[in-house]
């Protein structure tokens, strides 16, 4: 996957579509990308959720049953929650079910990263596996904090270690020092969260990003797009 080029639309994925509502609302929109965060339960099941649990939550939509929402209708951003070796099982039933050019995975997590991108080297080698870069820090001592940061603003060897292919970062590391390093390395970039308007009209600038994630889709699509009347 090779960065964006100047005229290339940047791409837009709705953020934590976690109801069933929102992913057909993301869908009518037409957005790129559906974003699931997934979560493995106690028992091995993987369900939409943004937070750990043990037991899913009577209204939490179940993965499969998500992915299904998807296929043929829309590609899918997977945020995974989890590290355990169900990164791989929820990557692959993705893959399975929608084709390995409509499927982004994304996690903070150096070595699901790795897991990831090992099996899509013999079973989908144009996966996009990102490592994501702006972790929340809070409850970590200061020094663990500075350290966090430190392998955000400067993350090659995290990178080169885990094999990320997409760089995915928040959108002020990504101003900040994040950008330069994926155009350096000629790989494509994904900036998170980002919602303002002034913010959305920045980064949707052809050239600036691959993808923006945002939970204000409806105007990411229409500063990218200002001659459609969107919903």
């Amino acid at each position: 996957m090779r960065p964006s080029r100047e005229s290339d639309p940047v791409l837009v994925s709705a953020h934590r579509c976690l109801t069933r509502e929102a992913i057909e609302h993301a869908i009518d929109l037409g957005v790129d990308y559906v974003e699931f965060d997934v979560q493995r339960c106690a028992d091995g099941s993987l369900v939409l959720h943004h937070d750990p649990v043990d037991v899913a939550p009577p209204d939490a939509v179940p993965y499969d049953e998500a992915l299904r929402l998807l296929a043929g209708r829309s590609r899918v951003h997977l945020d995974l929650k989890f590290t355990d070796d169900g990164v791989v099982e929820a990557t692959a039933a993705a893959v399975r079910l929608l084709g390995t050019d409509r499927v982004v995975v994304t996690t903070l997590d150096d070595r699901s990263v790795a897991a990831v991108r090992a099996w899509s080297d013999e079973h989908a080698p144009a996966l996009l596996v990102g490592l994501s870069l702006g972790r929340g820090v809070k409850g970590f001592s200061l020094w663990r904090q500075i350290k966090v940061r430190l392998s955000e603003i400067w993350p090659h060897v995290r990178y080169r270690h885990s094999r990320a292919n997409v760089v995915v970062a928040h959108h002020t590391l990504a101003r900040f020092a994040v950008a330069r390093f994926a155009r350096q390395r000629g790989l494509p970039l994904l900036v998170w969260t980002v919602d303002t308007e002034p913010s959305l009209r920045y980064w949707t600038r052809s050239g600036r990003a691959w993808m923006v994630t945002t939970n204000n889709p409806a105007i990411a699509l229409r500063l990218r797009r200002p001659d459609r009347i969107w919903p």
